[in-house]
């Protein structure tokens, strides 16, 4: 037997199918995540997100103005009492401050990976600790860090801290992407 498509009715067909079996397949993957979370209720998202940020006033050094941008993604939980989580942020500059190669992010200026320990919400913001290993500005080993993210799509703002620069402040307004904060129903 031989099945061809050969009408623009029998392709409809296909393609609608495909697109039923799609949207099937999304709805199931959906309710099996709400399903699995839901499963252990002493297991609460706190704070969750990532995308594309850019640093407000970029390495503001004084030999003149570099963009920065950033790649973020984080997310803590509250598990009986315990807050866990990650956070990742790759700070990206251009390879020149004009010319050629000034719209190229490929320089790495900062890489942040740590594990979050502590949160504290305060209606759309969460402010996150833990502590990270960084390489390039602010290299260090187990490096506290405080992460403050304000709930939102592009233009949310969020703010990072490490203790290995201890007066600067990584002022971040979110360009793609999303910040969750959720309030957790019960605080042990």
């Amino acid at each position: 037997m031989r099945c061809q498509l050969t009408s623009g009715s029998s392709r409809r067909r296909v393609t609608y199918l495909m697109m039923m079996v799609f949207m099937a397949s999304v709805f199931c993957g959906v309710m099996f995540a709400r399903s699995d979370s839901d499963s252990n209720p002493d297991s609460k998202v706190i704070a969750r997100g990532g995308g594309t940020t850019i640093i407000e006033g970029g390495t503001g050094t004084a030999g003149g103005f570099t963009p920065v941008l950033t790649t973020i993604a984080f997310h803590a939980e509250k598990e009986g009492g315990a807050v866990t989580g990650g956070f990742e942020c790759l700070a990206l500059a251009p390879e020149a401050n004009a010319g050629p190669g000034s719209g190229q992010f490929t320089v790495n200026a900062m890489y942040v990976t740590g594990q979050i320990t502590g949160a504290v919400l305060k209606g759309d913001t969460a402010t996150l600790t833990g502590t990270a290993d960084i390489t390039g500005l602010g290299a260090g080993k187990n490096v506290s860090f405080t992460f403050v993210v304000r709930k939102g799509g592009p233009g949310a703002t969020s703010l990072l801290k490490v203790d290995s620069l201890p007066t600067v402040v990584f002022n971040e307004i979110l360009l793609q992407g999303a910040f969750e904060v959720r309030p957790v129903a019960h605080e042990d």
